[in-house]
């Protein structure tokens, strides 16, 4: 079965180790993920500027080696990225900025990409911060 995950909860909340967790499982399980799309808050889990305290796990690393282990199809919402300023090169030069902060693995692009997966895709699941 392949699935689609949505992630739209802050990089250090519950719901994203449920999501690290969880695709890390269906990847056990011998399933696919067709697409992470990480949205809203959730980001921030691609900056290679954040630093976590000594005894956190690193949710951006987490997720990178997960995405490069298994070639997994990893997308930032471009919209969302640039208001919460992570951005890739391309979006660096286009906006002048002095630097790029996009983790290697992550990719930014439109809500056509989860879109797209969403139709491709048998099961959509979505992690979400808690109210």
């Amino acid at each position: 079965m392949q699935f689609v995950l949505l992630i739209s909860c802050a990089p250090h909340s519950a719901a994203m180790r449920r999501a690290l967790c969880f695709a890390r499982e269906l990847l056990a399980q011998e399933h696919s993920i067709g697409r992470l799309f990480f949205y809203q808050d959730a980001v921030h889990v691609a900056s290679a500027l954040q630093v976590c305290a000594q005894d956190e796990q690193h949710p951006g690393l987490q997720w990178q080696q997960l995405i490069q282990q298994h070639s997994l199809d990893a997308v930032v919402c471009v919209a969302a990225a640039l208001r919460r300023g992570v951005v890739d090169q391309a979006e660096a030069d286009r906006y002048r900025l002095p630097a790029s902060n996009l983790l290697s693995g992550f990719t930014l692009s439109g809500l056509g990409q989860l879109h797209e997966a969403m139709q491709d895709g048998d099961r959509l699941l979505h992690f979400k911060g808690e109210a």
